[in-house]
């Protein structure tokens, strides 16, 4: 399958997930040119708010793969990725990023990540989203553990 193969998948799955009570939004994963996991929005249907196509794939590839990373893989979104989904993209190490519609088309039908991105540029004095800082001293107590800990796994 060609690159152009994979990213019609993704809008095809998202063509569907439409037809079965999901968002717009299909993401495919591959590696070697194998399609590793496939994931759909299923945001409303799975009373969700993180069950986007791009986290489902994750997801699915990483069980597949028996990994929390995935070195080597493309991804393959109908869409580009909002804010949570690229930091997933980022966290799993995947290698490439091929998106079919872009931000300004998901805003023109009602998914806008823009007040996100402008949120995240405030300080979190300034933002929406009441943020307050507590037991900090307390809670550091688990990243010390972590320093401590001799068999643990970096990522």
């Amino acid at each position: 399958m060609t690159k152009a193969d994979f990213m019609k998948l993704a809008t095809d799955l998202a063509v569907e997930n439409v037809a079965n009570g999901g968002g717009p939004f299909g993401a495919v994963i591959v590696r070697d040119g194998e399609i590793i996991a496939t994931g759909v929005n299923r945001v409303t249907p799975n009373n969700d708010p993180t069950a986007h196509a791009e986290v489902s794939a994750i997801r699915a590839a990483c069980q597949a793969l028996g990994t929390f990373q995935l070195d080597g893989c493309e991804i393959y979104s109908s869409c580009e990725p909002c804010p949570m989904c690229l930091g997933a993209i980022y966290w799993a190490h995947i290698s490439h990023l091929y998106y079919g519609c872009n931000q300004r088309d998901a805003d023109a039908i009602g998914f806008s990540d823009e007040f996100i991105y402008k949120e995240l540029a405030l300080d979190e004095s300034e933002r929406q989203l009441r943020t307050e800082q507590l037991l900090h001293e307390d809670a550091r107590r688990a990243f010390e553990a972590w320093k401590q800990k001799d068999d643990k796994v970096e990522y």
